[in-house]
């Protein structure tokens, strides 16, 4: 299929390719009214994309680098932002930071917000949908990675948790401690939320190998908000869990809340591990067992992985990054093994 070049949008409307230029940096003053319209109908009927590289290549660096996150809140996100910053203040670049509150329209409108700005690079915690607006900047070799989440279809550098050995490790410590009904809470669980559903397949694979049940039960997913009242329905059973684990920062957070409100005993009555080692992990009471993230390595890799991409004579094939996580022994498990 032949590529709509910018000389094709200025035949259809009429006007020369400088008009269209001058249209696309939205400098409006220069033309009429009825000429903004005639190209911008050109464009949509001709399904025209500009070339964000051809167009940043005639301007001089703007030493900047777009960084999108889903949540601004979770743990992860703030400790990757600050080895970003770190590693791009090495190099003389600033960061410009937005939260898409995990909204695919927000993360569309960011990213064109930022190239807009001309930004040297992205680096995107990516909602999981608008593939075919990365798709587009991944064919226009425009530096890109993802981290924490891949976009399906999307052939990106990506930096992430090796999240199936993450849940395997949280069973299998749980499992080798005495605990046998152990349940996963997570936010509700959706197909193109890669972590959350390589969590739950970890989980799942490591209770069919340990010969441990899984049922309906042994998955509690709900918004952070609802979750203490889903615990309050799953506790009612008699066999309700006697461990669980909790994929993130925040569901934590929705589990503590219900601990303290039942008065259930932690760890002789419940086990509890989750993935990243929370600030407050080793004084909370007990204190906390957690699977941490590299996430400091994961910040300086993504960023490593933009620059070099701009640097268009080391170009390599996109890759995914695992890393490993750290199994952080605390006292939120009971020390007898089984």
């Amino acid at each position: 299929m032949k590529k709509v070049t910018m000389a094709d949008v200025a035949k259809l409307a009429n006007v020369s390719k400088s008009t269209v230029s001058q249209y696309l940096n939205k400098r409006y003053e220069y033309m009429s009214e009825e000429t903004r319209k005639r190209i911008a109908q050109a464009i949509e009927e001709l399904g025209y994309q500009p070339n964000v590289i051809a167009r940043s290549l005639k301007q001089k660096t703007t030493a900047t680098i777009g960084v999108i996150v889903f949540n601004m809140l979770h743990m992860l996100t703030t400790q990757v932002l600050h080895a970003i910053e770190e590693e791009c203040q090495k190099r003389g670049f600033q960061v410009i930071v937005c939260n898409s509150g995990d909204d695919p329209e927000k993360e569309k409108t960011y990213v064109d917000t930022l190239l807009a700005k001309q930004v040297d690079g992205l680096i995107v915690f990516p909602t999981g949908k608008n593939e075919d607006v990365y798709r587009h900047l991944v064919a226009e070799r425009f530096p890109l990675v993802f981290v924490d989440r891949v976009v399906p279809g999307v052939e990106a550098d990506s930096v992430l948790l090796d999240n199936f050995g993450a849940a395997e490790m949280a069973v299998d410590y749980l499992a080798a401690h005495g605990y046998d009904r152990i349940a996963i809470v997570t936010p509700p669980l959706v197909a193109h939320n890669v972590p959350r559903m390589e969590r739950l397949q970890g989980f799942q694979a490591a209770m069919e190998k340990r010969n441990l049940e899984v049922g309906a039960g042994s998955v509690i997913a709900a918004e952070a908000a609802a979750l203490p009242r889903e615990l309050q329905k799953r506790f009612a059973d008699p066999k309700r869990p006697n461990a669980l684990f909790a994929i993130n920062d925040l569901t934590l957070m929705g589990i503590l809340r219900f601990v303290k409100e039942t008065g259930i005993r932690v760890p002789d009555e419940l086990g509890l591990i989750n993935v990243d080692d929370v600030p407050f992990a080793d004084i909370y009471t007990p204190a906390l067992t957690t699977i941490a993230q590299p996430t400091f390595a994961m910040g300086k890799k993504a960023a490593e992985r933009v620059f070099e991409q701009m640097d268009r004579g080391r170009i390599n094939k996109p890759h995914v990054f695992r890393f490993s996580p750290t199994l952080v022994k605390r006292t939120s498990i009971r020390r007898e093994s089984k």
